[in-house]
């Protein structure tokens, strides 16, 4: 009766599909002989199973199949002196390359205490690239005995631990969501870090992991808003005084009459110190000792004589208006001393 397995005589994996992670080799209709050839590409391991026990890990190479070459199988197969030809054996191939660019995000808004907002409700957007460290191990955590894996497969569970990480990575840093843009290499060093065990012990390797984006609540971005708003205006508060007090100058010096509540309004803007005195200086040259109380003659600001008629300018306090004597040097209502 004619044998119904065939001998394998190359055993290899072409990998024409990018996205795949495992592919187990079809033996089941086949037979492994001594002398075999397998080939290991690169990108790639082979490993060589018995009954699901793990044996032999083939890193990138050819390889002749012998007793050398399968250590670990033939002690599991108990071959005592030498490779016994032809035997069965499942045969594994694992892509090592790097998975990148892979989208994540939070399916659902994470919670944060922040500082100055309270409880606040954040998503997190980037990318992330990852590899198969340890096939072994990933062959005995992930994958199982199944025929072919892809990344697809593991992108789901992936991400969720991306999540899990991110959340404690805010939480860990104590940053105000204002300050989190400004951080987001720091925080994505941080996620990559603190996963590496995490994944090392899945038989995977995070390669990259990067922070895109912050989406905050729609109310938190406009207290952001008006928060900055506020802070230009508050550095700027002297600037806008100056200005109010200067049109306000010139805006008296047009009405004479309305220097007294004008004055009352700069008070009131809590300009009253600077606008007091400048006000009361524009009283003292303008409203008292503009013109001659007896002949309507111009008077100079500092003039003592009317230069028409030659009666006496009555001298006044520049801060309280009190009438003074002609010699005094200090004002007897406020006490202001007199140049």
């Amino acid at each position: 009766m004619a044998n119904k397995f065939s001998l394998l005589k190359i055993i290899e994996w072409p990998n024409e599909n990018p996205d795949e992670i495992l592919y187990k080799f079809d033996t089941r209709k086949n037979i492994v002989q001594r002398g075999s050839a397998l080939t290991v590409r690169e990108g790639q391991v082979a490993i060589f199973c018995d009954k699901g026990r793990m044996a032999d890990v083939f890193q990138p190479g050819y390889y002749k199949l012998d007793t050398d070459t399968l250590p670990i199988l033939t002690s599991l197969m108990s071959w005592k002196y030498a490779f016994e030809s032809p035997f069965k054996s499942d045969i594994y191939f694992v892509s090592t390359k790097q998975f990148i660019n892979c989208k994540w995000g939070t399916a659902t808004p994470v919670i944060l205490r922040d500082r100055e907002f309270g409880t606040v409700r954040v998503r997190g957007y980037g990318t992330y690239s990852f590899r198969v460290k340890d096939a072994f191990t990933f062959l005995t955590e992930l994958s199982g005995a199944r025929t072919s894996f892809h990344a697809d497969d593991v992108s789901g569970f992936i991400r969720s631990i991306l999540v899990m990480g991110m959340s404690d990575a805010l939480g860990e840093s104590e940053l105000s969501v204002a300050d989190m843009a400004g951080n987001l290499m720091e925080l994505s060093a941080f996620v990559q870090k603190s996963l590496a065990k995490r994944f090392l012990a899945l038989g995977l390797e995070l390669s990259s992991f990067q922070f895109e984006s912050f989406s905050l609540p729609k109310e938190v971005e406009q207290a952001l808003d008006e928060s900055a708003r506020l802070g230009v205006l508050r550095k700027n508060v002297d600037v806008y005084a100056r200005i109010a007090q200067a049109d306000a100058l010139k805006e008296a010096a047009k009405n004479p009459g309305a220097a007294g509540t004008l004055l009352g309004a700069g008070i009131g803007l809590g300009m009253g110190s600077s606008m007091g005195k400048s006000f009361g200086d524009a009283m003292e040259s303008g409203t008292h000792g503009k013109h001659c109380a007896e002949c309507g003659a111009q008077l100079t600001p500092k003039a003592k004589f009317c230069p028409e008629c030659g009666t006496p300018v009555k001298r006044v306090c520049p801060d309280c208006g009190t009438e003074l004597a002609a010699n005094a040097k200090f004002c007897p209502e406020c006490g202001k001393k007199l140049g």
